[in-house]
């Protein structure tokens, strides 16, 4: 749209900001959409912003949506250790783990994660923070 911000270098700087500042990708999308006048980056720049990011070295230890599934996992983790008889979460964190091992399998067929790395529930609150 004629409104938009379609300055690249400018945009790819905003980008890396938000990078710097802690934010994820969904994040930045939504912030440059709703506070930069930018609907769509790919459009802008000319790729995605994972792109952008991974071409300046600015990638996690592990992929975002590897990344959120612990961190959900993590949230069921600490309600059923005072809720123990929540049969739903429990079986909902079962299902959220089969997703983080399945993830893995995928990542390190990519060679985007280490193919020793395994999922072990005792030492994911070390992984996510």
């Amino acid at each position: 749209p004629e409104w938009s911000n379609t300055d690249s270098k400018a945009v790819t700087e905003l980008i890396l900001s938000l990078a710097a500042d802690g934010h994820t990708t969904a994040a930045i999308g939504t912030i440059l959409r709703d506070q930069h006048a930018v609907p769509d980056a790919r459009l802008v720049v000319g790729k995605r912003i994972g792109q952008v990011l991974a071409e300046n070295d600015i990638v996690g230890r592990y992929p975002e949506d590897m990344m959120s599934l612990m961190r959900r996992a993590l949230r069921l983790i600490d309600h059923l250790e005072s809720n123990r008889k929540d049969r739903h979460n429990a079986r909902q964190l079962e299902l959220t783990e089969s997703k983080i091992r399945r993830l893995a399998r995928y990542y390190q067929g990519k060679g985007q994660l280490d193919t020793e790395w395994a999922y072990k529930r005792d030492q994911l609150r070390l992984m996510v923070e």
